[in-house]
């Protein structure tokens, strides 16, 4: 499917005002997106676990606008945790500008959004995935009560299609499991447009990850993640980094399927640390981690030495630290993480998650 499949080609029925309700989790990256085109188009491929504990509830009300008193503009007030939130607006209405052309209907109508995650907002979580890919999700669920002959594929892969427009991390959202953003030639169906399931065999192993996300820093990041993309514009070592993406996901693939979690540890860890690596060299030059972000590594570093548990850590474009893990090995790892590591997190806190399903309607 391109961009051009996504515009609707009938007339849209005509609806009585009503609501929908749609859940999405965030998601952690294995191979990880930094750099992208215009119109939100990654420069490499990416692959991510769907998160699941971790997700934001949207609700959408709509009603048709007076089509005497229509206006060119579009009309929506935004809600988060039942109050009224000004300061989003702004991406909202430009998400709605984007994606305008794909969703010719949106002026026709007035709406209400209102959003809620089951992680506190100032958890340090990324929560653009889950709450762009959440509106996304309300948005399609509209269109299929206008167009409802939209059949299901096309409702997922629009959807990320629409979610990527908002966030590209947000386009990862929609299916459960493993997910692929980009395109990669070993990788059948993918698409710098839309994510799509993972589609070779996965060992059991991987199907029943642990991931367990110490907050280390609560603030808002120094650099926005926008501003980090951006910067991979000319980084000299830009073009090694995107070859590198394509090679670990590649590496990945054997990985997956036979469950060696060595190789998976080697692959993941040192992605983590390339996106680091990248803000440390791009000009002008920023770190996001923090020193006990580095304890962490190392106190994990030490404890898989001494144990031979497979555990390893990951890092999203911030300080707090993703500790992935078998299920099989959950008790002695919250043992460790309760006794070793969580001295480092801020006011003792961390979030216990797992590889989910995908987002799914209220």
């Amino acid at each position: 499917m391109t961009q051009k499949d996504f515009i609707p080609k009938l007339e849209p029925k005509n609806i009585s005002p009503g609501e929908v309700s749609w859940q999405s989790p965030s998601n952690i990256a294995l191979v990880k997106y930094w750099g992208k085109k215009e119109n939100q188009i990654p420069a490499n491929p990416s692959i991510s676990f769907t998160l699941d504990h971790c997700r934001s509830t949207t609700t959408l009300k709509y009603s048709e606008k007076d089509k005497n008193l229509k206006t060119e503009d579009f009309e929506f007030d935004f809600y988060f945790e039942g109050k009224p939130k000004e300061d989003f607006k702004p991406k909202i209405q430009k998400f709605f500008q984007r994606i305008e052309h794909y969703c010719p209907y949106l002026k026709d109508y007035r709406f209400e959004i209102y959003s809620e995650n089951s992680f506190p907002h100032s958890s340090g979580i990324a929560s653009s995935a889950s709450g762009m890919s959440a509106i996304a999700l309300c948005i399609m669920d509209l269109e299929k009560k206008l167009y409802p002959d939209l059949g299901e594929e096309y409702f997922s892969k629009k959807t990320s299609f629409l979610a990527r427009l908002g966030s590209g991390s947000a386009s990862r959202s929609i299916d459960g499991g493993l997910v692929v953003w980009g395109e990669h030639e070993e990788i059948e169906g993918s698409s710098d447009e839309f994510a799509v399931p993972y589609p070779h065999k996965v060992h059991e192993t991987f199907r029943s990850y642990k991931d367990t996300i110490l907050l280390v820093d609560k603030g808002e990041k120094q650099v926005s993640s926008t501003v980090g993309h951006d910067l991979m514009h000319g980084h000299p070592f830009a073009e090694n980094r995107f070859k590198q993406a394509h090679d670990n996901l590649k590496a990945l693939i054997p990985v997956l399927e036979s469950g060696d979690t060595t190789e998976f540890i080697k692959i993941v860890e040192s992605e983590a640390l390339t996106l680091h690596a990248m803000m440390m060299s791009s000009q002008p030059y920023f770190i996001l981690m923090k020193p006990n972000t580095l304890q962490i590594l190392n106190k994990i570093w030490a404890y898989r030495e001494e144990t031979g548990i497979p555990v390893c850590f990951t890092l999203d474009a911030g300080a707090n630290v993703h500790v992935l893990y078998p299920e099989n090995h959950e008790t002695k790892i919250l043992e460790f993480i309760n006794n070793e590591l969580v001295v480092y997190c801020q006011n003792g806190h961390y979030i216990c998650d797992r590889v989910g399903t995908g987002a799914k309607k209220l």
